[in-house]
C-alpha cells in the first residue's frame, strides 16, 4: 500500500494569500502563492512589472534557514561550501553552493557571515534538511547546527521603490549589495518586531528581504503591503519570480544546479574559492575545471514567436541535438520567448540554434547574460 503524500507547509502569510485569491500550488514541499488574480490587477505579466517599474512583494518563507554556532564556525563553513567566506566581513552575506564529492550541487544558498562564531544560512526549501544533515554529519566538537526553517518568514521587496518602501517603515535602507543588518521595527500596533534585513534579492532588481519572526511576519506584510501600494506596487507570486530571474539568468536549482549539474557546468564558477584548500568537491570540480565541461550555460532568446520551455532539445543547423533548455519562459520585458540551457561548449554568443516547439522548428540565438540589464547595486 502506498504512503500517504505529507501535507504542504503553510507560511506565516497563507492566510493573506488565501484573502487576496492566490492561486497556491505546491513550492518544495510548501504552498505558496503563484499568482494573484487578473480581476484585482495581479497575473504574472502585472506581477512582474510591478517589480521591474515599482516595486513587488513576495512571500518566499518556504525558503530554507539555519544556524551555525560555535568556535570556528566560518572556518568550518568554509570548508564544506565553495564560496570564500574569507572574501567577506562580518555583516556581509554571499551567495555559495554545497556541493557532493562527485561535484555535482546538493543546493545553492546564501551565508549570512555574523561573526566567526556564527554563520546564517537559507538553503532553499526543499534542500534545507539534506544541507542540514550534512553539516551536522560534519561538524566538530563545539559547533553546533540548528534547523531554523519554521522559525521565520522570509519577504522580498523588490523593485526601484523598494526603498521608498523601507524608508516609509523606518527600517535601515542604505545598505550596501549583500549587506546585512538585524534591526527592530516598531509597528503602528505598538508591537516590536525583530527582523534581519538584507540588501539582496532574485529579481534583477535593487531590493531587500527581511526575515521577521513567524509570529511578527503578519503585520509586517501588511505595513509593507500599504506601502507599496502607495507607489504602484503590489503582492507577486512565484511565477513572476521565475520569469524575473530567467531574464536574469539566475540559477534555480532542480533546473540549472542538480546534483547532475555542476557549478562549472551551470557558469558558477565566480561562486566557487578555486585557491581554498578545502570544500566538498574541489577534487572533482578542480579536475572538471581542467578538462573543460563538454556542456555549460547559456541564455538564449527566440528569434520568432517560440517560446522555449524546460526539456526541449537544441539542435545546429545541421540538425544534431547540442542542447537542452533548463529553464525556458516568455519574457514579459523582452516580450520574446527566452531561456536557459546546457549547450556544448563549442556554441558561443551569437550562434543560431533551433529547437522543436509543438511540431514547429524556432529559431533562437544565444545571448550574453543577463538578457535584460541589472539594477541590484
Amino acid at each position: 500500500m502506498s504512503e500517504s503524500p505529507l501535507p504542504l507547509l503553510h507560511s506565516p502569510l497563507h492566510e493573506v494569500h488565501i484573502a487576496l485569491g492566490a492561486k497556491m500550488a505546491d513550492f518544495g514541499g510548501w504552498e505558496m502563492p503563484i499568482e494573484y488574480p487578473a480581476s484585482t490587477g495581479g497575473g504574472v505579466l502585472a506581477e512582474h512589472q510591478a517589480v521591474r517599474t515599482a516595486v513587488g512583494l513576495f512571500d518566499v518563507s518556504h525558503l530554507g534557514k539555519a544556524l551555525v554556532v560555535g568556535a570556528g564556525a566560518r572556518a568550518f563553513i568554509n570548508s564544506c561550501f565553495t564560496n570564500d567566506l574569507d572574501r567577506i566581513e562580518a555583516g556581509e552575506a554571499q551567495y555559495t553552493l554545497c556541493c557532493d564529492e562527485s561535484g555535482g550541487v546538493v543546493d545553492d544558498l546564501i551565508q549570512y557571515l555574523r561573526s566567526d562564531e556564527e554563520v546564517f544560512l537559507i538553503p532553499n526549501a526543499s534542500n534545507t534538511t539534506e544541507v542540514v544533515r550534512r553539516l551536522q554529519l560534519a561538524a566538530p566538537a563545539g559547533i553546533t547546527v540548528t534547523n531554523q526553517h519554521r522559525d521565520f518568514a522570509v519577504i522580498a521587496v523588490q523593485g526601484p521603490r523598494a526603498v521608498d518602501v523601507m524608508k516609509d517603515l523606518g527600517l535601515p535602507h542604505e545598505l550596501e549589495y549583500m549587506a546585512f543588518v538585524d534591526a527592530t521595527w516598531s509597528a503602528p500596533t505598538g508591537e516590536s518586531i525583530s527582523l534581519i534585513l538584507c540588501r539582496t534579492g532574485y529579481t534583477g532588481e535593487y531590493g531587500f528581504e527581511l526575515l521577521p519572526s513567524s509570529e511578527g511576519a503578519l503585520t509586517l506584510w501588511k505595513a509593507l503591503s500599504e506601502s507599496a501600494t502607495k507607489y504602484g506596487g503590489r503582492p507577486c507570486g512565484l511565477g513572476a519570480r521565475d520569469t524575473l530571474r530567467t531574464e536574469m539568468g539566475y540559477p534555480l536549482h532542480g533546473h540549472e544546479l542538480s546534483l547532475e549539474i555542476s557549478p562549472v557546468q551551470a557558469s558558477a564558477n565566480w561562486a566557487v574559492g578555486w585557491k581554498k584548500e578545502n570544500f566538498w568537491g574541489r577534487s572533482a570540480l578542480l579536475a572538471e575545471r581542467e578538462a573543460g565541461a563538454r556542456r555549460v550555460l547559456r541564455a538564449i532568446t527566440s528569434l520568432d514567436r517560440g517560446i522555449p520551455r524546460a526539456g526541449m532539445e537544441l539542435k545546429s543547423p545541421n540538425g544534431d541535438v547540442v542542447g537542452v533548455l533548463t529553464s525556458g519562459t516568455f519574457s514579459p520585458t523582452l516580450k520574446v520567448g527566452i531561456g536557459l540551457a546546457l549547450v556544448d561548449s563549442d556554441f558561443a554568443v551569437g550562434d543560431h540554434l533551433s529547437l522543436d516547439v509543438r511540431g514547429r522548428v524556432s529559431e533562437v540565438v544565444i545571448t550574453k547574460f543577463p538578457l535584460v540589464e541589472s539594477h541590484v547595486r
